[in-house]
C-alpha cells in the first residue's frame, strides 16, 4: 500500500496561517472528521493532547507529527497543513512548525496501516524534500511530491549498498511511547547515518504493533555495541554483557553522529534484573506509578479468580443440598472434582496478585519474593505459629506486593555496590535469600494484628446481642463486603454460624443477613460494569457479567479484582450496599438455615422473595455508588 492512500486530498490544507499550537491541532482534528476518520472528535483530541504530553511531537526542522491511536478513530488516515509562517508547536529546536501531519490510529484490529505511517515518517527525515512539500501549490502537487519520494526510497532500499565498508557491527532498539512515529523517524535517522559511516547496523523498532524487524539473540551476540533510544521501558535482559548506549529518540533523530560515536567507549552492561526506565516514569505523579504496579497484579489474577470462580459455582449447581448442609459443595463426587479444581485456582489468587504487584516494582527478583508474601497472607502465618492461622487475606497480599517490590528495588540498588566477582550470585542468591526472609518477617507481623482486631470485632458483635438486630444486620452485611473472603468477612462468617448453633430463629436471621451481605458485592459490580462502563477499563468491562454468576453463588470473591483496582471508591460503595441489605433482611425476618449462601440454599429461606428484594435493593445501591463515586478511566 501507498502511503498516499492513507491521505484523503480533502484532509490537506496548504499555506495556512496558524496561531498557536491548540489551533493546529483543532485544525488537523477537524480535517480527519471531515473525510470521516473518527467517531468521536472530542476524544481523539484527548488522545492527541495525552501523547504532547509525554514530549512534544514536533521534531524540529520545520516538522511536527502529532498523533494518537485512540478508539474514537474509525479509520486509519493522515491529515496535513502546511504553515509557511511557521506555528510555534514547542519543537524540540525552539523552532516553529510549519509542516504538521496529523496521524489517527485506531485502536485493535490490524496493524498493516502502521507500516505504511512508517514510511511516511523516514521520508520526512530529509530536510531538501520537507522544503518542496511547504513550498507546493496544490494538493494535487503534495500528493505527487510524496509518491515520487516513496517510490524514491522503495527503489533505494532494493539497490543500495554501503558507502563505506563495514567496519563494525552495531545493533539498537528505538521506541516511543506511542509507537507510531518518533519510533520510525529515530530508526531511520540512525540507518542513514550508519550508511555513511559505513557500519553495518541494523535496528529494531518498537512500535504500536509490536517490534518490527526483531534482533535476534546472534545479531546482538555478534554486535560491537548496542544503541537504546527508547522513551519507554524495555527489556534490557537480553543485552546483558555488552556495551550498551542509552539515549532518547530525540537524540536519535537529530544526532545519531552522537551516539555512534559513544558506541566507542561505551561500558558494558550488566543486567540486574530491573527493566531501566526512561522518560515517562519520572513524570509520572506517586499515585499514577501506585496504580500501574496494582494493576499489574491485577490483570494478572482476574483469570484466576473468573476460571476458579465459575468452576466452583458449577460445583454448588451440581451437589446435592440435602446431603450435607455444611458440606455443600462436595457431597458428590462429581461437585467435589469441580470445587477442588475451582479451589485450586482460587487459592493461587492471592500470590499472584501480590507477585505481579512485586514484578511491576522490581521486576524478576521481586517476583518470588511476591508470590510468597501473597501466600503467607492467604495462609495466615505468625511467628508463634508459622504454619498459619489468621489470614489478612487480600488486603495482606496488597501489602505483601507493595512491600516486596520496593524492598527488592531498595536491595537492588543496595547490591550495586557489590564487587563485580559477585554479581552471578545476586539473583540466584542474594535477592531471593534476602528478599523472602524480610517479606517473611513483615506478614509474620501483620497477620497477628489483623487477628487482634477480628478478635475484638467477635468481642463487639456477641456484645451487641440479639436485641438490636437491624444495626446487627448492617454491620454483619457491611463486613462480608470490607475484605470479601479476608479475615473481617470470615468474622461476620464465624459470628453467623455459631448464632446458627443456637437453631433458634434469631440465629437464622443473623445467618441470612451474613450471607445476603456475601452476595452483594460480585452482582453490584457485575450491574455497574453494564450500567457505568466508562468507570471501568476494557478488562473490567468484559469480565463484569461473570460476577452475576459468582454473587447468585456466594462467591464474593469475585470483587476482589475491582476492589484491589480502587479500594478507596469500591470499597465503600460494596459496603454500604451490602449493610444495606443485611438491614433489610433483618426488618422483613429473613432466615436461612444453612452456613451457606446463593441461590441453590434458597429452598431453606424463610420469606426467600422479600430476601431477593433485600438482596436487589443492596445491589443497586452499591452499583449507584460505584458510578458516582469511581472515576471516569482514560483507556
Amino acid at each position: 500500500m501507498k502511503i498516499s492512500e492513507f491521505i484523503d486530498p480533502r484532509g490537506i490544507k496548504l499555506q495556512v496561517g496558524l496561531a498557536d499550537q491548540n489551533e493546529a491541532i483543532d485544525q488537523l482534528i477537524a480535517l480527519h472528521s471531515e473525510v470521516g476518520n473518527l467517531k468521536d472528535e472530542a476524544a481523539f483530541k484527548k488522545a492527541i493532547l495525552a501523547r504532547e504530553e509525554k514530549g512534544s511531537t514536533a521534531i524540529g526542522n520545520g516538522i511536527a507529527v502529532p498523533h494518537g491511536k485512540s478508539a474514537a478513530v474509525a479509520k486509519a488516515g493522515v491529515t496535513a497543513i502546511t504553515c509557511p509562517s511557521g506555528v510555534d508547536y514547542k519543537s524540540l529546536d525552539g523552532n516553529p512548525s510549519n509542516l504538521l501531519f496529523m496521524i489517527a490510529a485506531p485502536e485493535g484490529g490490524a496493524d498493516t496501516h502502521l507500516e505504511v505511517l512508517s514510511k511516511l515518517m523516514t521520508i520526512l527525515m530529509d530536510k531538501a524534500f520537507c522544503k518542496t512539500l511547504v513550498e507546493a501549490k496544490s494538493v494535487d502537487e503534495f500528493l505527487k511530491l510524496i509518491d515520487a519520494k516513496e517510490a524514491e526510497r522503495d527503489g533505494a532500499t532494493k539497490a543500495a549498498a554501503p558507502a563505506k565498508a563495514a567496519t563494525k557491527k552495531i545493533v539498537a532498539v528505538t521506541a516511543c511511547p506511542t509507537g507510531i512515529a518518533h519510533t520510525f523517524m529515530a530508526a531511520e535517522s540512525l540507518e542513514l547515518k550508519a550508511k555513511e559511516l559505513g557500519i553495518s547496523f541494523r535496528v529494531e523498532k518498537d512500535g504500536s504493533a509490536g517490534a518490527k524487524d526483531p534482533l535476534t539473540a546472534a545479531e546482538i551476540a555478534e554486535a560491537d555495541a548496542v544503541i537504546v533510544a527508547c522513551d519507554k521501558n524495555i527489556d534490557m535482559s537480553v543485552f546483558d554483557g555488552k556495551k550498551v548506549v542509552m539515549a532518547s529518540t530525540k537524540e536519535a533523530i537529530h544526532t545519531p553522529e552522537v551516539l555512534f560515536q559513544k558506541a566507542e567507549t561505551a561500558t558494558v552492561y550488566h543486567h540486574t534484573g530491573a527493566v531501566t526506565k526512561k522518560s515517562d516514569d519520572a513524570n509520572e505523579s506517586i499515585g499514577r506509578q501506585l496504580y500501574k504496579h496494582l494493576m499489574n497484579g491485577v490483570s494478572h489474577m482476574l483469570p484466576f479468580v473468573i476460571g476458579g470462580g465459575i468452576l466452583i459455582a458449577i460445583a454448588f449447581l451440581l451437589d446435592d443440598y440435602s446431603i450435607d448442609p455444611s458440606n455443600f459443595g462436595t457431597n458428590t463426587p462429581v461437585a467435589a472434582w469441580f470445587k477442588n479444581i475451582g479451589g485450586t485456582a482460587f487459592g493461587f489468587m492471592l500470590p499472584i496478585l501480590a507477585g505481579f504487584i512485586a514484578q511491576s516494582i522490581a521486576d524478576r527478583p521481586g517476583l518470588a519474593v511476591g508470590f510468597v508474601g501473597g501466600a503467607l497472607a492467604a495462609s495466615g502465618a505468625t511467628f508463634a505459629n508459622p504454619g498459619g492461622a489468621i489470614p489478612s487475606a487480600f488486603l495482606g497480599a496488597l501489602v505483601a506486593g507493595f512491600a516486596a517490590g520496593y524492598f527488592m528495588k531498595w536491595l537492588e540498588k543496595l547490591c550495586d555496590k557489590l564487587p563485580q566477582s559477585l554479581e552471578g550470585i545476586k539473583p540466584v542468591l542474594i535477592y531471593p535469600l534476602c528478599g523472602i526472609a524480610v517479606i517473611g518477617i513483615i506478614m509474620c507481623a501483620i497477620n497477628p494484628i489483623v487477628g487482634a482486631l477480628n478478635a475484638w470485632i467477635s468481642g463487639v458483635l456477641s456484645s451487641m446481642g440479639t436485641t438490636s438486630l437491624v444495626p446487627l444486620g448492617i454491620i454483619l452485611g457491611a463486613m462480608m463486603a470490607t475484605d470479601m473472603g479476608g479475615p473481617l468477612n470470615k468474622a461476620a462468617y464465624v459470628f453467623g454460624t455459631a448464632a446458627l448453633a443456637e437453631q433458634n430463629e434469631v440465629g437464622w436471621m443473623i445467618m441470612a443477613a451474613v450471607m445476603v451481605g456475601g452476595m452483594v458485592p460480585p452482582i453490584a459490580i457485575a450491574l455497574a460494569t453494564l450500567i457505568f462502563p466508562k468507570k471501568f477499563t476494557v478488562a473490567e468491562r468484559k469480565a463484569g457479567p461473570v460476577n452475576f454468576i459468582m454473587g447468585f453463588c456466594f462467591i464474593t470473591e469475585g470483587a476482589i479484582p475491582y476492589a484491589a483496582a480502587d479500594p478507596l471508591h469500591v470499597i465503600p460503595s460494596l459496603m454500604v450496599g451490602s449493610g444495606l441489605a443485611g438491614a433489610l433482611s433483618m426488618v422483613f425476618r429473613c432466615t436461612l438455615m444453612a452456613p451457606h449462601g446463593g441461590i441453590f440454599v434458597f429452598p431453606v429461606v424463610g420469606h426467600w422473595a422479600l430476601y431477593l428484594v433485600a438482596l436487589a435493593i443492596g445491589s443497586a445501591a452499591s452499583c449507584l455508588l460505584l458510578g458516582l463515586l469511581k472515576k471516569t478511566v482514560e483507556e
